[in-house]
């Protein structure tokens, strides 16, 4: 028996520490296999040499890892009615990742999608399996208390807290006195506050899966333990896609068309007997036991974020854990789980006792019972990796949980089995879609590494609205990235590119190579700009940097601005199947004349919205590569949302339809900029050797034309709500035709502008987001765009008999825009109330400049579950909570920013 601080102190000294010589020789050789085969990490002490159960020849599905994911998978594939699924565990269920994890359930995350999957698995865990097995699955509501120590920590709870109230969930924020009423063993001396959620608990990891493969049997599953995978059988069909054809073990072969890779930390190595990427690294994770303390029975599970450590109730002990930003790479994921204290890295953990020691102060007198150590996987953007991996049909994805999969393992499972079963999740999964990574990024162990390491270090950073990460940056660069950085460029990551935020008016701020947070005796970056930059943007009030927006946004509004969207996805559609395939594809009617450019959606089954793009239907004429690739290329699509995700759509739609079509992608081989504003026909007649008067070039028409002595692809189009052209230029004519735009554009003070300002230009003028106001789980009707869908017309098109069942029964929610007198910054997830009923919450906001109000837009719903009619959003009164506080909020069902379109039409005056 010893005290925390006693046996901290005395393995400190002698423990064996990882140098930062190995970590940076790791580095250098981080592609070289060191980890034990996935087929030999069965433990032998048990002395059993085969599978607890006979392997069937055929299974429909194969779920391969037996913790969390994998268990919670099975029964809801059984549970959505599949009995002919098996699920293969190397050794014991549980025996991988999830046996050392906290199980710890949180209800508030900053995020709806995650709010609503976390509520899914408390239902199943807390209720739903007891009912239906009549086994108890050793679920705990103790409770949930976040400890703030800081006005911005604070604001973070209270966001958590009013979006609560959009879901019924129970929490309140607490003064210092209120918490040590609740918690008498805290030391709340140097507390700001506290986020207390009643309902929340602690979930027993052995009890769950073992009441999840017994209600999964039960169904007509078949578990079988002791069963390592040794390979993946993949076919080639005749249109020579890749398929799964069988899983192969050491004691025989299943045939199945569909395997889910619910492996943890051994997912990358499955991956790889597929031929799949999976984007993934593991990290030593780690927490301690302690002795029984005095007290401490009945306590609320606890989460220190600032001083990344947490307190989980185990009886009447704590276990007390938390996130380095050194933590250590697990580079030899071997079958070794037994730990003793000295196979932690105490110098490493250390960081976590003193914080703990702080707020609990009785530890400090408390020995230590058991220390847990094991590996946790974690990704770049720290969101699980799901989904129909884009290399091969039938291969999925359930894995990368980031230390979180036992609290979202519930609500993934559902929807990873819909999702094999019906062909996509119920819910918006766009986040956890591995397809939301670039082919380019997910075999690339830089980027891997780096940004896990991020995501590691980050998991207890306060969740602002810009943040931005430092790891793996200057990854994908258009044309255009050097003399826009030259010209104060502060730039955002999203997929890989470096794409314009806003412009910085004191000079360039360069995105520099990852320091690792000078962990690991990596040199700190010093005088580094774009971190100090970002570091002032991490607030909930409105930015330092707000003026620099309006003035972007302002000059847009009154005369020109320029924008690079090179990271636009641009794709070719072209084969005998073409226009079929482009009817069937999108639910505007494309068949126009060539020369014409339609914005539409791509739909699923369901009706949700995939993706929002435009099409335009290209004449013949001689090859401009890559302007017109070939004589009978039939169309091109330019993508606002995340090329990956919209080339595995396409592309399993066109394979699953059969059409003879084929996709190309010159994303890369074309810079795009957009000229917006009243000014931008004045500008571009001096540039382009077209006639730009409305008779002559419409609005949503293109043709080529020469800039500056250089051909490019001339689009009259906005997103910005302007008259403006975008212009499609190939890579080696990017530089001269924007120089020659600027050039001219000068005597009308034109100025360059980022994605901050198209954000609220776009808002304002009531323009949809790709995953902002506009999901997968969104249909064209109940997000406004009911005009892009050919309904007035026979031709068929993918979800348009769910569009049509709809519209006869009438919407039960419908997106509405609001805006707020007050000048109070908004970003989203702020709850909206119809005459004091919460009704739904908003899904993205801004504050628009020309209004000189506050936007934002969210879907509602009738309390009554009755339709949402335009008189029901007249007819109410509505007021948006923010952080705890109300304000009255007008609602609009059209535009308040130019509702007749006359700009967009060159109609100004």
């Amino acid at each position: 028996f010893c005290s925390f601080s006693s046996i901290f102190l005395a393995l400190r000294t002698c423990s064996l520490i990882w140098s930062a010589t190995n970590f940076l020789n790791s580095q250098s050789t981080h592609t070289t296999e060191k980890s034990v085969p996935y087929e030999k990490t069965l433990k032998q002490e048990d002395g059993i040499s085969g599978p607890t159960k006979p392997l069937p020849k055929f299974a429909d599905v194969v779920v391969i890892g037996g913790g969390s994911l994998g268990c919670q998978t099975l029964y809801h594939l059984c549970k959505l009615g599949m009995t002919n699924v098996v699920l293969l565990e190397r050794d014991r269920l549980t025996a991988g990742t999830t046996w050392h994890t906290a199980g710890l359930l949180w209800q508030l995350r900053p995020s709806d999608t995650e709010v609503e999957l976390l509520a899914h698995t408390r239902n199943v865990i807390s209720s739903e399996l007891e009912e239906e097995t009549g086994l108890e699955t050793g679920w705990i509501q103790n409770g949930g208390l976040f400890i703030a120590s800081n006005k911005q920590r604070l604001d973070e709870y209270k966001r958590l807290m009013s979006l609560g109230k959009a879901y019924g969930i129970e929490s309140y924020v607490l003064s210092p006195a209120e918490t040590k009423d609740l918690y008498p063993l805290m030391n709340v001396k140097d507390l700001y506050g506290t986020l207390y959620v009643p309902k929340d608990g602690t979930m027993d990891p052995a009890g769950t899966c073992t009441t999840l493969s017994r209600a999964a049997t039960a169904r007509g599953a078949t578990v079988i333990e002791n069963c390592p995978v040794t390979g993946i059988q993949v076919k080639v069909d005749d249109l020579g896609i890749k398929r799964l054809k069988a899983v192969e073990t050491a004691h025989g072969t299943i045939q199945t068309p569909c395997v889910v890779n619910c492996a943890g930390v051994w997912a990358t190595k499955l991956g790889k007997m597929a031929g799949v990427n999976v984007p993934l690294i593991a990290m030593h994770h780690a927490y301690v036991v302690t002795e029984r303390i005095e007290g401490i029975q009945n306590m609320p599970n606890v989460r220190d974020h600032d001083a990344s450590v947490y307190l989980r109730l185990q009886g009447d002990a704590l276990s007390v854990g938390g996130y380095e930003h050194n933590p250590i790479f697990w580079e030899d994921v071997s079958d070794r789980f037994a730990f003793s204290l000295f196979d932690l890295d105490w110098d490493v953990f250390m960081q976590h006792i003193d914080g703990a020691v702080n707020r609990v102060p009785a530890l400090e007198q408390t020995g230590i019972k058991s220390t847990v150590c094991g590996p946790e996987s974690f990704t770049a953007d720290h969101k699980p990796l799901m989904g129909e991996a884009p290399e091969v049909r039938g291969f999925f994805l359930g894995c990368g949980f980031n230390s979180a999969g036992m609290m979202l393992g519930g609500g993934c499972g559902k929807e990873l089995a819909h999702w094999i079963i019906h062909g996509r999740p119920e819910k918006d999964m766009y986040g956890y879609d591995i397809r939301r990574f670039h082919h380019s990024l997910t075999n690339n162990n830089r980027w891997i590494r780096e940004r896990s390491h991020e995501s590691y270090a980050k998991n207890y950073s306060v969740v602002f609205p810009f943040d931005e990460p430092l790891a793996s940056r200057n990854m994908r660069k258009d044309p255009f990235h050097q003399v826009l950085q030259e010209q104060g460029c502060v730039f955002q990551e999203r997929h890989g590119w470096e794409r314009p935020g806003w412009f910085n008016r004191d000079g360039p701020a360069p995105v520099l190579d990852y320091d690792y947070y000078s962990a690991y005796d990596v040199l700190k970056n010093t005088d580094y700009k774009y971190s100090e930059i970002l570091g002032k943007e991490y607030t909930f009030d409105f930015p330092p940097h707000h003026d620099v927006i309006r003035d972007e946004c302002l000059t847009c509004r009154n005369t020109v601005a320029v924008f690079d969207m090179s990271y636009f996805g641009k794709f070719y559609l072209n084969g005998p199947d073409a226009k079929k395939a482009a009817d069937w594809l999108f639910t505007a009617d494309v068949n126009k004349a060539p020369g014409s450019t339609v914005y539409t959606c791509m739909l699923n089954k369901r009706g949700g919205v995939e993706s929002d793009l435009t099409v335009s239907r290209l004449e013949p004429s001689p090859a401009h590569l890559p302007l017109t690739p070939e004589s009978n290329v039939y169309i091109l699509l330019t993508l606002r949302g995340v090329a990956q995700h919209n080339w595995s759509h396409i592309q399993a739609v066109l394979q699953d339809q059969g059409f003879r079509c084929t996709l190309i992608d010159h994303t890369e081989d074309m810079g795009m900029i957009s000229i917006q504003g009243p000014k931008s026909r004045e500008l571009l007649q001096e540039v382009l050797d077209s006639d730009l008067s409305s008779d002559a070039f419409p609005f949503s028409t293109h043709k080529i034309v020469n800039a500056a002595g250089h051909k490019v692809r001339a689009m009259r189009l906005s997103f910005v709500g302007e008259m403006g052209w975008e212009l499609h230029i190939p890579k080696e004519s990017c530089l001269p035709v924007y120089h020659a735009v600027m050039a001219a554009g000068a005597k009308y003070g034109i100025c360059n502008a980022g994605y901050r300002a198209i954000d609220s230009l776009s808002i304002e003028k009531g323009y949809r987001h790709w995953h902002a106001d506009l999901r997968p789980d969104d249909t064209p009707l109940e997000a406004g765009l009911a005009f892009t869908c050919k309904m007035k017309t026979s031709i068929p098109f993918l979800g348009r008999k769910a569009l049509e069942a709809q519209k006869a029964e009438g919407l039960r929610r419908r997106i509405v825009c609001f805006t707020v007198d007050e000048k109070v910054p908004m970003f989203g997830l702020e709850t909206i109330f119809r005459n004091g009923v919460p009704v739904g919450h908003l899904r993205r906001s801004e504050f628009g400049f020309a209004i000189d109000k506050t936007i934002g837009y969210g879907y509602i719903r009738n309390p009554d579950g009755g339709v949402v009619s335009p008189d029901f959003v007249r007819s109410g009164e509505f007021t948006l909570e923010r952080m705890g506080v109300t304000y009255k909020a007008t609602a609009h069902l059209k535009s308040p920013f130019d509702p007749e379109n006359k700009r967009v039409k060159g109609i100004y005056g």
